[in-house]
């Protein structure tokens, strides 16, 4: 979103879907670090629902539901985070430069909520 410092992705930039750990043969490490700053839009549910952070990481959310999304943050919250409509497998990223709680929710399907705690 032009204007908006931290915001580094507008929705429309399609990407393939994370490689996820369960593809692939157990090995015994933690799936954590691939998946550390990604959230997942599956099932009208965002993937995890409480991500944590530390300042300055990019959080990149992917849809991979067949029906359009959102992420956008709580109304009333003067939270930054407001993507456009997110077609299967496009892209939203945003750069957290303050710590805090930071709810947000898919505004066509506003039963899907999440949270981004950022930590110093």
């Amino acid at each position: 979103m032009p204007g908006t410092p931290g915001v580094s992705g507008t929705g429309g930039t399609v990407s393939p879907p994370p490689v996820t750990p369960s593809t692939s043969p157990t090995t015994g490490q933690p799936s954590a670090p691939a998946t550390a700053n990604a959230v997942t839009i599956k099932n009208f549910a965002f993937s995890p629902a409480k991500l944590t952070v530390k300042v300055g990481t990019k959080v990149t959310w992917t849809n991979t539901d067949p029906d359009t999304h959102t992420v956008t943050s709580k109304q009333g919250s003067g939270g930054p985070l407001k993507s456009a409509g997110l077609a299967t497998n496009a892209t939203y990223s945003y750069t957290f430069t303050k710590p805090g709680t930071y709810a947000y929710y898919c505004s066509i399907h506003p039963f899907m909520t999440a949270t981004v705690e950022v930590t110093p």
